[in-house]
């Protein structure tokens, strides 16, 4: 218990003292608090794990009743199990590594402090909302990461497009969060619980509830509830069509990109679907629609990368569509996979933003690529670890990415859930867009010839040790953590007790039946399957293009062009809600400020009622006339008719 309660809040009380002390300490003291509360944490969580693969027990802690309405009991407490404590152990070495990350990317900025508060209060909240046991703390938790995200996108608070796209981030997750708000409602009125192990056993008796939606028709509760859920996880977790928020989010300071917007934040929704797994097994209709959707946003959002020329804007997208891939494998109930594929991918997404932000630094905070080129020998350890990363998110055999991935499309194509079929080639062409983007990164950065005209080449140099640190130690587990890990995360059953799979979504298993190690792991993949191949032909093709710089064939290049435009505008989805969506909502509001607050509410109801008050009086005030005689007979007729009425 003390060693749980370490691991969440010691990284809250370091935030409240640098946050409310900040003017009284130390910069020193104020980033050696923090990293300390979160070394602290991630000490706890791998002590925590390694006491769970002993006992293998899972516990269920009630702290407290925070309060009682009706037979709704709202708690305060944890669950500790194979899911969360697989969840806290990377959370907080990623955040450990941003930490000390952060020591030398903002040095020498006026917010240094803050900062610091915000990143340790935003890795509280995030473990607050893994280790809930009820769905109002993980609510609590789903809220406090949104607001200290929209603190952190816009820490530059100085600049315009900072402010863009923290109020942007803020408002699109609002969306998400309304239909969460409405799936527990939902959960709570059939199942009359908050308290997770109560809600999963329950289950049978929504299982044949119907909800109508609309006069003429009924949906099952599970299905609406499960979507309604899984509304929440596209804000969070950025899907289509709720995705547009993460992009503009790189206006944030790098740290923050790692932290947040490639290990823990976007995770959130990933992790909320596998916690209600038992509830999204009883719906196909939703688990189809989880599917459909990870899939259409791995393919898209990954072409999308292949325009960008802000080097974070590019693994953004880059994280948009990985994300995809883990939501595609929620949608054929391969659970594990998906959370095995979330963890391999924090750890050298995270790798790969803190790359950028080395070269960032390097450049005197140049992020355009098109003035990049050639710094494989000026930043060694960048362009090694950076290497490290581009490898394993490209599944290259034996880094952590390959494992975790090949795993994925493996659940993805053994699948029959509706949609598997169409889901698993726009997965596997998404492999290819992937190397594409990514090896356009690599080569446009590191290769070729120094293009800036702004900073010159002489003055650039590796980074300090603050921020190559992290870059080392985050290579490790992105080459050794998804070839270590898989025997007991995926085929081991690690994650039995936490995940429920039921038997008719059991796709999994016939690979499960077939494997027998890495190596053959990895020669199963040379031999069966084509994602290699489309890896290697994605090597060949940007090898070409943009190292070796070979043009294109015109007909291929007036396409390339065509499709480069769509590709520019995002699809317009930005577009269409900037400009169809927001600006009509703008105009409804000013109508209904107009005709119904202005002329109805202020002019009848407010205004009005005053001037009839005063209408009234002026001819109450008339019969006042201080006559004795006059105020004498009207008593006398009201007491008639009043004795009149009581007869009566």
């Amino acid at each position: 218990m003390h060693l749980l309660l370490s691991l969440i809040f010691i990284p809250l009380l370091m935030s409240i003292l640098v946050g409310v002390f900040g003017d009284f300490i130390s910069k020193r003291l104020s980033h050696v608090l923090t990293i300390l509360g979160v070394l602290i944490s991630f000490i706890c969580s791998i002590m925590l794990l390694n006491d769970f693969l002993i006992t293998q027990q899972t516990q269920d802690i009630l702290l407290f009743n925070w309060s009682i309405i009706g037979e709704i009991e709202f708690q305060i407490g944890f669950l500790v199990d194979s899911l969360s404590l697989a969840m806290a152990s990377m959370i907080t070495f990623v955040s450990l590594m941003v930490h000390i990350y952060t020591i030398g990317y903002m040095e020498h900025d006026e917010g240094y402090k803050r900062f610091f508060s915000y990143i340790s209060l935003f890795t509280f909240s995030m473990l607050m909302l893994i280790f809930s046991n009820n769905l109002l703390q993980l609510f609590f938790g789903w809220e406090a990461v949104g607001l200290v995200s929209y603190l952190l996108i816009g820490f530059w608070f100085k600049k315009p497009s900072a402010i863009n796209a923290n109020m942007k981030a803020f408002i699109v997750n609002r969306v998400g969060d309304l239909g969460f708000i409405i799936g527990i409602a939902i959960i709570v009125y059939y199942t009359g619980s908050l308290h997770l192990g109560e809600i999963f056993s329950q289950l049978t008796s929504i299982e044949g509830q119907l909800i109508s939606i609309l006069p003429s028709s009924s949906w099952h509760a599970v299905t609406v509830a499960s979507i309604c859920l899984f509304i929440g996880a596209m804000g969070k977790s950025a899907q289509m069509p709720l995705h547009v928020w993460l992009p503009d989010s790189m206006e944030g300071p790098t740290p923050i990109s790692a932290l947040i917007h490639a290990a823990t934040m976007v995770t959130a929704g990933i992790f909320l679907i596998a916690r209600m797994s038992p509830l999204i097994e009883l719906s196909s209709i939703a688990l189809s629609f989880i599917l459909i959707i990870g899939s259409l946003t791995a393919f898209f959002m990954g072409l999308l990368g292949l325009v960008q020329n802000d080097i974070k804007r590019v693994i953004a997208y880059s994280t948009l569509s990985q994300l995809g891939y883990m939501t595609a494998a929620l949608g054929v109930s391969a659970y594990s996979v998906g959370v095995y594929h979330l963890i391999t991918h924090g750890f050298f997404k995270a790798l790969l933003f803190l790359g950028a932000g080395s070269v960032i630094i390097a450049l005197h905070h140049e992020q355009d690529i098109r003035q990049m080129g050639g710094l494989r020998k000026k930043l060694p350890i960048t362009y090694i670890t950076f290497l490290i990363g581009t490898l394993s998110l490209i599944g290259f055999p034996g880094f952590s990415g390959f494992f975790s991935k090949d795993t994925l499309l493996e659940a993805v194509h053994l699948s029959e859930q509706g949609g598997s079929h169409l889901s698993y080639y726009l997965l596997l062409m998404g492999v290819l867009i992937t190397t594409l983007y990514s090896m356009r990164l690599l080569f446009l950065v590191f290769y070729g010839s120094y293009r800036s005209t702004h900073y010159p080449l002489a003055k650039v140099h590796e980074t300090p040790w603050v921020v190559t640190l992290p870059l080392l130690l985050l290579a490790i587990p992105s080459i050794f953590l998804g070839g270590l890990i898989i025997d007991p995360m995926i085929m081991g059953g690690y994650f039995s007790g936490a995940i429920f799979v039921s038997p008719e979504n059991q796709s999994l298993q016939e690979f499960i039946d077939i494997y027998h190690g890495v190596i053959e792991f990895i020669i199963h993949a040379f031999v069966a399957s084509p994602a290699i191949y489309l890896m290697l032909l994605g090597i060949l093709i940007s090898w070409l293009i943009w190292y070796k710089n070979y043009s294109l064939p015109k007909q291929f290049a007036s396409l390339i062009k065509m499709l480069e435009t769509v590709f520019k505008n995002k699809y317009y989805f930005d577009y269409l809600y900037e400009n169809i969506f927001s600006l009509n909502i703008i105009r409804l509001g000013k109508m209904l400020h107009k005709w119904v607050d202005a002329h109805l509410i202020d002019s009848v109801f407010v205004l009005g009622s005053a001037r009839t008050v005063q209408q009234i009086s002026s001819k109450t005030r008339q019969l006042h006339t201080g006559d004795l005689t006059q105020v004498a007979l009207i008593f006398f007729v009201l007491l008639v008719i009043f004795t009149a009425f009581w007869i009566s």
